[in-house]
C-alpha cells in the first residue's frame, strides 16, 4: 500500500509570503506545479499559493447581491467574503493571494486517504508534514503516477 512517504516530492520548492505573485506564477508554470507551499523565515508552512489563487486574479470584481424588504437592504453574501475575494484580486505578493491553513498529510498517510482529502476539498496539491516540519509535497500528478506503476508491475 503506498503512503506519502512513498509518492511525495521530498525536493520541495516553496515560496515565502514576501514572493511577488509574477515569481510564483513563473515557478508554477516552469514546473508544472499546481500549488506551492508558502514558508516562513523558520521553515514554517503559513499557507499555499495554488493555481486557483492566481487565476482568482482575473476574476470580474463581484457584485454583491441584496434582498430588499421593507426598504431595507440585507446583503446574501458576506462582505468579508467579498473583501477576500477582492483582496486576492489584485494581490501583489503571495501572502495577500495564499490560502492560509492548508489541508495536509502526514508521511504515513495512505493513498487512499490523500485521494479522499484532494476529492473532498478540491484540492490538488497536498503539503506533508512531519513534527510540524515540511518534508514534502504531493500533487495530483504523483497520485497518478502510482497507477502506471502499479500497471508495469501487473
Amino acid at each position: 500500500m503506498f503512503k506519502a512517504n512513498n509518492i511525495m516530492t521530498k525536493k520541495v520548492i516553496s515560496v515565502s509570503p514576501e514572493t511577488e505573485i509574477t515569481a510564483a506564477a513563473e515557478l508554477m508554470f516552469k514546473h508544472h506545479f499546481n500549488g506551492l507551499p508558502v514558508v516562513d523565515e523558520t521553515g514554517n508552512l503559513v499557507g499555499i499559493i495554488c493555481q486557483d489563487d492566481l487565476i482568482m486574479q482575473q476574476k470580474k470584481v463581484p457584485l454583491p447581491s441584496f434582498f430588499t424588504i421593507l426598504d431595507g437592504f440585507i446583503p446574501l453574501v458576506s462582505y468579508k467574503k467579498i473583501e477576500k475575494e477582492v483582496e486576492k484580486m489584485v494581490a501583489t505578493t503571495v501572502e495577500q493571494a495564499m490560502t492560509t491553513n492548508p489541508i495536509t498529510v502526514e508521511p504515513e498517510t495512505s493513498l487512499e486517504d490523500i485521494a479522499s482529502l484532494m476529492i473532498k476539498h478540491n484540492v490538488h496539491t497536498l503539503p506533508v508534514l512531519q513534527q510540524g516540519k515540511l518534508v514534502g509535497i504531493i500533487g495530483k500528478e504523483d497520485i497518478l503516477r502510482t497507477l502506471t506503476s502499479v500497471e508495469e508491475r501487473d
